[in-house]
């Protein structure tokens, strides 16, 4: 695998975390002034799953720097007639491409592409890491509040199933926050620190929340309205928060 490649916020350490926040920084303050080695770069978005938020976020950033975007349709290729993952990703490699980005419905899809060379980006990997999600969530607290050191945060939702909520609690955990947790408890995590949420609307500097992800297996066993009344961010309940 290319040492590029960005699969899990774990291939980053605090100091990249940080350092990547403090570019973006820059760079979101200022364009003109880099010097941006991906013009020209072919670029290829192999998306799985349906997606539009990371998707045209990814899209967009690359036409920003330069770059030169195919955007691979699944039900449109030779994944149709039994094409592998890794075959696809082989040929996006030999027919001269430079980076792929990938979202896939399986957990740790990238561990069957260890011998491509190009760097993959992972934009989602079934319910395991959103490395770009998280580093932009970290982005807007950093922007926020300017440290993660003891910073209360609370993720509520759909825990269990969400690739969102385990990249966020690696990072935040490494970076010094308070991480905890509220939901139903068919949904949660073993390890993670559940709370009241109602107390966490209070508790907490950041509230993090998340949708039901019935792609992936998550039935509700109660009725929206009472999802609402009992998780939900509701005006009473922002009305409380710091």
């Amino acid at each position: 695998m290319n040492k590029l490649s960005l699969l899990s916020v774990r291939d980053l350490s605090v100091h990249e975390i940080l350092q990547i926040l403090q570019e973006a920084r820059i760079f979101n303050s200022s364009q003109k002034d880099w010097h941006l080695p991906a013009v020209n770069a072919l670029v290829a978005n192999l998306f799985f799953e349906p997606s539009t938020r990371t998707h045209f976020s990814f899209e967009s950033a690359e036409f920003q720097l330069g770059c030169k975007v195919a955007d691979f349709s699944a039900s449109s290729s030779s994944v149709t007639k039994g094409e592998s993952l890794y075959d696809t990703a082989r040929t996006f490699e030999a027919i001269g491409y430079k980076v792929l980005v990938i979202r896939h419905p399986d957990d740790r899809y990238y561990e069957r592409l260890r011998d491509i060379s190009i760097p993959i980006l992972n934009a989602g990997d079934g319910a395991g890491d959103h490395p770009t999600q998280c580093l932009l969530d970290l982005y807007t607290m950093w922007e926020e509040f300017g440290s993660f050191e003891g910073l209360k945060v609370v993720i509520c939702g759909d825990i269990k199933h969400s690739r969102v909520a385990a990249s966020n609690k690696e990072a935040l955990d490494r970076l010094g926050a308070d991480v905890r947790f509220a939901g139903p408890e068919q949904w949660r995590r073993e390890g993670y620190p559940v709370m009241d949420f109602d107390q966490a609307v209070e508790w907490a500097d950041v509230v993090m929340m998340l949708r039901i992800q019935k792609e992936r297996g998550a039935m509700a066993d109660m009725p929206n309205r009472e999802y609402l009344t009992r998780y939900g961010l509701t005006m009473e309940r922002a009305s409380r928060m710091k």
